[in-house]
């Protein structure tokens, strides 16, 4: 799904990965679940990926916007 995952400095998430071609965004917790969103544009990934605090962003642009589902 998401080959390339980046860790982030968060205190509620461990790394996030994008697939461009399935528009998917990977996001593993700290509590080590791995959720995906589906229907996220590289802009949406560009834009977590350099947020100050990942989990806000997180939070208010892409939770409640995205569909999702948790895989592990």
């Amino acid at each position: 799904m998401c080959e390339n995952m980046e860790e982030v400095s968060s205190s509620n998430i461990k790394s996030i990965g994008h697939n461009e071609d399935a528009q998917i965004l990977c996001v593993r917790f700290l509590s080590g679940s791995l959720y995906i969103y589906k229907g996220v544009p590289s802009s949406q990934f560009e834009a977590l990926s350099s947020a100050s605090s990942a989990g806000g962003y997180l939070n208010k642009n892409i939770k409640g916007v995205y569909p999702y589902e948790k895989i592990e």
